[in-house]
């Protein structure tokens, strides 16, 4: 105790001998910058976080402290180092700078938001416009405004150069030639015989029509080139204006079959190696099929399965509601809402059951 009391004397007794050659005024500015440090510490008495100076906290000790030279400033007892004070004043003179020098007009207005959406609507329907092209038409349009605009609408959408954007991509090549686009694809099931059996399937992109071609279990070069001729009649019956048949690589699709299919004019396009994807609506009805049938119902042979693929068929093409199709089925639309109260109230809804109740299709009673 009695060291401690000695210390304490002789560092007071250096701190007295200091404030000597020190002004009136320095010491003011010492002790209400110390008082100052007070009521932050009292402020903040008790919280576990770390000491923090508000803006106005931080605004008052730089305005106060920035007055005394750097040799005063370095040795009063503050909570923050002095470069710290001095980069605080900094940053309040450059706020008080930008206050004083704001522009007095305003920069060029915003874009109206309807230029903004025609313009990347020409865009989108055109690919291979660039923002000059873009900017001519808006002019035959009688819409003022400068090429520059269009450039700056393009880049913030994120929009590539002309030139980048004119490259056809695949989902660009399936949406484009959608009316003309056939998609097949081979699906695998056991029957409780134990026999393998493969069924052969078309889907149009458009309409998402289904046709299931057949079912066996050899899938011979015979077999399946009987089952794309059916194909080309069938679509020859019905005026479908195919152009395009997608498939896959596999093996159990012989090269005459692709002979067969373009001398009725439909190119086959084959997908990418181990990407299902570039046939994901075929895929997806592959899905549909498994979930909906397939894992539901016992196929017993290769008769019963048959008949329950002509059911779903019928199933899938006649009332099977399509999200793609905003909500109507491939062969049948979507019936207007109903608009009478009355009739919502007092609904009368049927239900008919296909392949002993695996499949349920509702109507309103007649």
């Amino acid at each position: 105790m009695l060291l401690r009391l000695a210390y304490l004397t002789v560092t007071n007794t250096f701190a007295a001998l200091r404030l000597l050659p020190m002004s009136d005024r320095d010491k003011d500015i010492e002790i209400l910058a110390l008082r100052h440090q007070i009521t932050v510490l009292e402020r903040q008495l008790g919280a576990d976080t770390k000491l923090r100076f508000a803006p106005e906290d931080r605004a008052f000790l730089a305005a106060l402290l920035t007055s005394l030279p750097r040799e005063v400033l370095r040795q009063l007892r503050l909570l923050i180092q002095p470069d710290t004070v001095l980069r605080w004043h900094r940053d309040l003179m450059k706020r008080r700078h930008a206050r004083t020098c704001r522009p007095k007009r305003p920069g060029r207005p915003p874009t109206v938001r309807s230029i903004r959406a025609l313009v990347l609507r020409l865009v989108r329907e055109n690919p291979s416009w660039g923002y000059r092209r873009v900017h001519g038409e808006l002019t035959t349009l009688g819409i003022k405004v400068a090429p520059s605009t269009v450039w700056e609408i393009l880049k913030q959408a994120g929009l590539d150069p002309a030139p980048e954007r004119a490259s056809t991509t695949w989902a660009d090549f399936l949406r484009s030639q959608a009316d003309a686009l056939l998609a097949c694809d081979f699906i695998e099931t056991i029957t409780l015989n134990g026999q393998r059996q493969y069924i052969l399937a078309v889907i149009e992109h458009t309409t998402r029509r289904i046709r299931v071609l057949g079912t066996t279990a050899h899938p011979s070069a015979n077999w399946v080139i009987q089952a794309i001729k059916n194909l080309v009649m069938d679509l020859n019956d019905a005026g479908c204006p195919a152009r395009y048949l997608l498939r896959d690589r596999d093996g159990k699709f012989p090269e005459l079959m692709n002979e067969i299919i373009a001398e009725a004019g439909i190119k086959t396009v084959l997908t990418g190696i181990r990407m299902p994807r570039m046939n994901s609506i075929m895929e997806r009805w592959v899905q549909s099929c498994r979930n909906d049938l397939l894992d539901r119902c016992l196929i017993w042979n290769e008769r019963h399965l048959r008949h329950a693929l002509r059911e779903y068929e019928h199933f899938y093409n006649q009332h099977r509601a399509h999200q793609a199709l905003d909500q109507a089925a491939p062969l049948r639309s979507a019936p207007d809402p109903i608009s009478d109260p009355t009739q919502i109230i007092d609904l009368d809804v049927r239900r008919r059951d296909r392949l002993g109740g695996v499949l349920h299709e509702y109507s309103h009673a007649a």
